[in-house]
Parts: C-alpha cells; structure tokens; sequence
C-alpha cells in the first residue's frame, strides 16, 4: 500500500525533474497546467486528500496537443468517480487512495478510468511505509537509489543491505545538487535533471464534478502490486513504480498503448533503496526535514549514512529554503493550525543544518 509520500521539490523542479525526450529526440520540459502549479506546496509529509504533482498526457486537456506532449497538474490523492452522485467528495463511504492492480478491471471506480485511458504518473521523493513489529511499528521512507555513478560509492552501497537492492537498470548517475546546474542546457534544450531523482509510481485519474454544477475536481488513485523480495519485510505490498522514461512514456501513451497492455507495466520491481526514519512522521500534522532523516534502530546515533542518503540530505541541504521549509498549506486545515507548533519540534540540529541562514535560494 502507499499512504504517506514526500514531495520536496518547487514547482518549477518538478518540472526540470521529469522532462523527457520528445519523439524527434528533443528534451523537453512539461508545463504545468494553468493555476495548477499554485495549487501545489512542497511537503516532507503529505498525506491523503492533499495536493500532488502528477504527470500525464496534454491530450486528456488539449484533444489538438501533440500526442507525445505532457503536462503536469495538482491533483487531490483519493480517487472520487466521475458518477460520484454526492454533493461533497469527503461523504465517500470507502477509500479510494490505493488500487490493487489485480483488481483494476473488476471495479468500476477504476475500470472507467483506465478504458478511458486516464493513466497519470504520480510524481514524490519517495514514500513512507511502516513495518509491524510487535506492539509498534517502524516507518520506513523508500525511494530511487541517488548515485554518482563512481565505483567507490557503488561498492560502499553494494556493502550496505539498506541499498542493496539498486539493480543495473536503475544505473543512472547524477552528480551533487551542489555540483550540478539544474537549469544547464545543451543547445537551446532543456538538460539533463541532475537533482533528485523523482520516485514514478503509476496512477488513474477521473474528474468529477459537483451534481449542483461548480469547479471540475481531479482526483487520483496509487496502484500497488504485491512487494518486491527487497521490500516484502516491510509490506506485502508496494506501488506499481515506473522505471525510466519509456516505462513513462508507454504508461501515459493512452493512443498507441491499449489498457491491456500498459497493465504488462505493473509489475513488482528490486530497483528501490530505503531507510529507517523517525515516528515523527507518523502524525502528518509534522513537516519538516527531520521526517526523512535516517534512523539507527539500534543505537541514538545517527547510522552511517548510504550512497543514497547522503544525495538526500546534500539534496535538501542545497535547496531553497523558502520553497520547502514550508507545510503544504493545501493538504489539511488542521495543518495550518499547527505550523508554528510542527516547526518549533523541528529546531534540531539537522534543521539548522539543512535550513540555516548562511544557504542561498536556488534561483529558477
């Protein structure tokens, strides 16, 4: 299952992190959709009913867009039918946040979605599981290995069991964020995202609007399959991730990919690393950098950090702290009510660290 994602970027890289390469071979970035990009707040801990970047094909807004162009929008996580009959969405008498994809065909809410070809990409860091262990449980946050591509770290990652799992597949290398240019181009041409590698995890959509008329409301369902042998000790299930641009591109490719077959992409796949991380996370009222930050289970030390860990946290160390210190103010009211409350919890030093005043904004 997936209850609980992160989502730390800013608008705009969100939209550098998942460009792709057009059909001539071009590098492009998706747009966002129009006012959805202010619809959208960066979060260490979003929850259900909040507000998430997804990707998915222009077409399904602009029939006249070319047919291998994306857009990103906000849409709500929690999936609420098109035929929904109530005047409001939270009177939903079931949850609607995940969909087993062996059950896809056997359930209207998602059976609709998909043979109308509303197949979404949802965008995150990672997400958060918990692992039941006797009267407890142990959040764990899992994402993409983040690498540099050098041996020395591959062999100090290949030693740790926390990120054994990267295959050869998800062999990608990506530089430090404070090394690397985001906005670098190459002739004109968008280049190459080299900041955190975003987690792709497969989704349907649906758009529902209220009986009594108003604003047409875009909601969202994660589609899990059962856990690979990496995360099964964790959860018995995981989401449907999508591995690399042409995994993306067949999954959003509602023309020429027919449902059937962009089911074939649902599979259970070794290609994710993860970490123990503080229960802080298991109120989503906290948002703060402290609900990624790696745990040791058997010590109060901090664990030697992985490979990957270290991307992470040089990641939010080099990012903008106006753009992501703040709570995801669309997410819940109860949140709002808590800001000063969630940020006075999370004056540690990893804070000051991540936040202090000596870091300069990313610029766009």
């Amino acid at each position: 299952m997936c209850g609980r994602t992160a989502c730390t970027l800013a608008p705009d890289e969100v939209s550098r992190a998942c460009s792709y390469k057009s059909r001539g071979g071009q590098r492009r970035e998706p747009r966002w959709r129009e006012g959805d990009a202010d619809k959208y707040r960066p979060s260490y801990n979003k929850s259900p009913q909040s507000m998430s970047p997804v990707l998915l094909s222009h077409r399904h807004f602009d029939k006249t867009a070319p047919v291998d162009e994306c857009v990103l929008a906000s849409m709500r996580w929690g999936l609420v039918p098109a035929w929904f009959k109530e005047n409001d969405p939270r009177k939903m008498q079931y949850s609607t946040n995940n969909c087993r994809s062996e059950n896809i065909l056997e359930k209207k809410t998602y059976k609709d979605p998909l043979i109308k070809g509303q197949r979404c990409v949802i965008l995150a860091d990672g997400f958060y599981e918990w692992r039941r262990q006797e009267k407890d449980k142990q959040p764990f946050f899992i994402y993409f290995p983040q690498t540099k591509g050098t041996s020395e770290e591959k062999t100090e990652d290949e030693d740790d069991p926390m990120t054994s799992t990267r295959n050869k597949e998800n062999s990608e290398t990506a530089c430090p964020p404070e090394l690397a240019s985001p906005d670098s181009t190459q002739g004109g041409e968008p280049g190459e995202w080299t900041g955190w590698k975003l987690l792709t995890m497969a989704g349907l959509f649906d758009c529902w609007t209220p009986p009594g008329g108003g604003e047409p409301l875009y909601t969202y369902s994660v589609i899990t399959v059962n856990a690979s042998k990496s995360l099964e000790s964790i959860h018995d299930r995981m989401p449907a991730v999508l591995d690399g641009e042409e995994e993306v591109r067949r999954w959003l490719d509602f023309g020429d990919v027919k449902s059937l077959d962009a089911l074939k992409l649902l599979q259970s796949k070794n290609s994710l690393t993860f970490h123990p991380v503080s229960s802080l996370v298991n109120n989503s009222r906290n948002n703060s950098p402290e609900c990624l930050q790696p745990v040791d289970l058997n010590s109060k030390k901090e664990p030697k950090p992985t490979a990957s860990s270290k991307m992470m946290m040089s990641w939010l160390k080099s990012s903008a702290p106006s753009k992501r210190k703040d709570p995801d103010t669309v997410e819940s009211p109860e949140e709002k009510e808590i800001k000063a409350e969630a940020q006075s919890k999370s004056a540690g030093g990893l804070q000051q660290w991540l936040q202090g005043a000596n870091k300069k904004p990313r610029t766009k």
